[in-house]
């Protein structure tokens, strides 16, 4: 579990982005309930609040006032990110079969 654990976090990144693209806009509470949900590892709000902080001052992502909280929404250079991962997962596959030694069939 410890390794599955880590490599969400290591694409925690890519999680957001990508549960932007899904919804127009997402709270950093509901994003780390959402990490919960969906891969069952809890996310502490200073990890999840220093990553969506990063990721806009990298200008892939925005956050915008709603009411009483802060959510964030996908920008071009976010859309543009998603689509490159995208394009890269069959190497992301490849290089975890190589690592691990599984060679696809």
């Amino acid at each position: 579990m410890q390794f599955y654990e880590r490599l969400v976090k290591s694409f925690m990144d890519v999680i957001v982005l990508k549960e932007l693209e899904n919804r127009n806009t997402i709270c950093g509470y509901d994003m780390i309930a959402f990490i919960y949900k969906r891969f069952h590892i809890l996310v502490s709000s200073g990890t999840m609040y220093s990553l969506l902080y990063s990721m806009e001052r990298d200008g892939l992502i925005e956050g915008i006032i709603e009411g009483r909280k802060r959510v964030y929404r996908l920008i071009e250079k976010g859309k543009e990110r998603l689509e490159d991962i995208s394009e890269s997962s069959d190497k992301i596959v490849s290089l975890m079969k190589s690592i691990t030694g599984k060679v696809a069939p």
